[in-house]
């Protein structure tokens, strides 16, 4: 099966994922699947060193999910082979009272990754939408605003040759509670796990 048809979403297009599966494997096998990711982080190798030395063009990879939906393990996982002298992990968390002084695309911005280099954003510039919306963190009309200065943004960025890929990464509310569980069952994990987190679940629909 061809995952980018499986999983892709064409600009404009709208998504339910109520209507997504997020236990779909797509008939991958898991060996597999293990042993195609050998080959295909030595491909990303190749094409990172020739981005490098193109220095046209940057990669901005995002990824976006829930708590425990997998963004730490997909970036070890798939990333573990690129040079890491040219590719730079940036997390969103709560904003710093000095990023909280500026607009709120200033701290996104700066860690946008300069020609030749890959960037890998853990959480995103989408974090202030959907936080803000779900706390109510600032009026409708601001976190309305920021649908399309978002695509303003990254217009810009792809207009100076930033080349932007998502993945947004799906679990169920009950795998997520497993998953917290299992972190809390494990002393080498349960540090991972905060009353936030729980905090959050709440505002699942």
């Amino acid at each position: 099966m061809d995952l980018r048809k499986a999983c892709l979403v064409k600009p404009g297009a709208k998504v339910k994922l109520d209507a997504r599966d997020p236990a779909a494997t797509f008939d991958l096998d898991k060996e597999q699947a293990l042993s195609d990711l050998d080959g295909d982080r030595k491909r990303l190798f190749d094409l990172q060193y020739r981005l490098y030395a193109e220095k046209k063009r940057a990669l901005l990879v995002v990824f976006q999910a829930m708590d425990t939906a997998g963004k730490d393990g997909a970036i070890r996982h798939v990333m573990t082979g690129l040079n890491p002298q040219g590719c730079r992990v940036a997390s969103f968390k709560k904003p710093t009272e000095e990023e909280m002084e500026h607009d709120f695309l200033w701290r996104v911005h700066k860690e946008v990754p300069r020609h030749g280099d890959v960037g890998i954003f853990n959480r995103s510039h989408y974090e202030d939408v959907l936080v803000a919306r779900v706390h109510r963190l600032v009026p409708k009309s601001v976190w309305r605003a920021r649908y399309n200065q978002i695509n303003d943004f990254e217009g810009m960025l792809r207009a100076n040759n930033v080349v932007i890929v998502k993945f947004f990464l799906h679990i169920s509310k009950d795998e997520q509670k497993q998953r917290l569980q299992q972190r809390l069952d494990d002393p080498n994990r349960n540090w991972k796990v905060s009353l936030a987190d729980f905090e959050e679940r709440k505002h699942w629909d």
